[in-house]
C-alpha cells in the first residue's frame, strides 16, 4: 500500500493523497444516503451504511486511503454521555462534566463500540488491497471540551476555568479519555485498520505551555502504547492551530504528524526536517477553484519534493465544495507528484 509505505518513510512512486473528512460530505451520492438512512449517530452505528460511506471517496476520487465514517464524539457517548445533534448548532451533550465525581461516573465505552469494529472488519474485507484504511479517534483534551463545555466553543470558559483553577479534575478526565482512546484504537486496529490517526481538534485553544501538559502529551502516551503492541502500524497524530509550537513536537512515537492549513509548509518543512512524514497541508476552500487548486498542489509540492511526504488538506473539506474539484486535486496530486513522469 503506497499511504503505509509513505507513512513508514518508505520510497513510494508517488506522493499519496486522501482527505480529511471525505467519506461524505461533498458527494451526492452520500447525501442520498444520508437521505435515506436518517440522523448521523444512526449512520455511524450501522456497518453497512459505515462501510458504503467510507469506501464512496475512494471508489469516486481515486484516493489512496478511507478513513472510517465515524465521530470522534461516539467515544465520550458510549462512555455514558447522551449525544444529539442539534441543525444549526452541532453535536450537544446535554450532560457535562464539571466536577471529579461525574468524571467517576464514566463507563467503558471502548467496550460498547463493538459497531465500529464490525464495521472496520466489513470495510477491509470490501476495500481493495492496495488501499488503507484509517481508523481514528479524537485527543483526549478534544473530546474532554466537549464533554465539558457541552458543544463546540470559541472561547471554551468551561474547560479553560478548569486548565487554570481546577487541573486535577481536568487531568483525571483526559487519563480516563486516554485510557479509553488506547483500547479504542486498538479494537479498531484488531478489526483491520492498517492506520490509527489522533485528531486534536482544540488543541490551539490552548497556550504553549499547557498544550503539552493537557494535550500533546497525552497524545504521545496514547502513541507509545499503540506502537508497544502493534510497532508496525503507523500513527497520526494531527493537532489543529498548533503550529507555533512545533519545534517541540517532532520527537515522539509516532510516524506522522499533521500539519494544517495555516502553518507555511515551507515553514514546517524547515522544523521537522524529514525527521517525520509530514501530512497537509493544502487549504481546503482553494477546492472552490480549480485554478487555486492547482496553484495550491504545485507549491506544496515544490517544497515537498523528495521530502517525506503525504498529501492532503489542512483541515476537512467543506460541504458545498465541487466535487468535481476534490477529483481533479486528488488527479493533479498524483501526477505532478509522478517520479516515473
Amino acid at each position: 500500500m503506497i499511504f503505509i509505505d509513505a507513512c513508514l518513510g518508505k520510497e513510494t512512486p508517488r506522493t499519496p493523497v486522501w482527505m480529511m473528512r471525505q467519506a461524505g460530505r461533498c458527494i451526492p451520492e452520500y447525501r442520498a444516503l444520508r437521505k435515506e438512512v436518517g440522523s448521523f449517530i444512526s449512520m455511524t452505528k450501522n456497518p453497512d451504511v459505515v462501510c458504503k460511506a467510507t469506501i464512496l471517496p475512494v471508489d469516486k476520487f481515486g484516493v489512496d486511503a478511507a478513513i472510517l465514517f465515524s465521530d470522534i464524539l461516539n467515544l465520550p457517548m458510549e462512555m455514558g454521555l447522551p449525544l444529539r445533534f442539534e441543525a444549526g448548532v452541532g453535536p450537544i451533550f446535554d450532560e457535562t462534566i464539571s466536577t471529579a465525581s461525574d468524571v467517576e461516573k464514566l463507563g467503558n465505552g471502548s467496550e460498547k463500540l463493538t459497531y465500529v469494529y464490525e464495521s472496520v472488519k466489513k470495510i477491509r474485507e470490501e476495500l481493495a488491497d492496495d488501499k488503507a484504511l484509517i481508523g481514528f479517534a479524537g485527543s483526549p483534551w478534544t473530546i474532554a471540551t466537549y464533554m465539558v463545555e457541552g458543544r463546540g466553543s470559541k472561547q471554551y470558559p468551561k474547560i479553560k476555568k478548569m486548565v487554570y483553577s481546577d487541573n486535577e479534575t481536568l487531568h483525571a478526565l483526559l487519563k480516563v479519555n486516554t485510557a479509553q482512546t488506547i483500547k479504542y484504537l486498538k479494537n479498531q486496529i484488531k478489526a483491520g485498520a492498517n492506520a490509527v490517526m489522533v485528531f486534536d481538534s482544540w488543541g490551539g485553544a490552548l497556550e504553549k505551555e499547557k498544550f503539552f501538559e493537557f494535550s500533546w502529551n497525552y497524545m504521545l502516551e496514547i502513541s507509545d502504547s499503540i506502537k508497544k503492541e502493534y510497532p508496525n502500524i503507523p500513527i497520526i497524530l494531527f493537532s489543529k492551530g498548533t503550529g507555533l509550537y512545533l519545534e517541540d513536537m517532532v520527537e515522539g512515537n509516532f510516524d506522522v504528524i499533521g500539519v494544517d492549513w495555516n502553518t507555511p509548509i515551507e515553514y514546517a518543512n524547515n522544523i521537522i526536517n524529514n525527521k517525520k512524514v509530514i501530512q497537509g497541508n493544502m487549504e481546503p476552500c482553494r477546492l472552490y477553484s480549480k485554478e487555486a487548486t492547482k496553484e495550491g498542489v504545485q507549491n506544496i509540492a515544490k517544497v515537498m519534493k523528495n521530502r517525506k511526504h503525504i498529501f492532503n488538506l489542512g483541515h476537512g473539506i467543506l460541504p458545498d465544495t465541487p466535487w468535481e474539484n476534490v477529483k481533479y486535486f486528488v488527479d493533479l496530486v498524483k501526477e505532478i507528484t509522478n517520479k516515473r513522469s
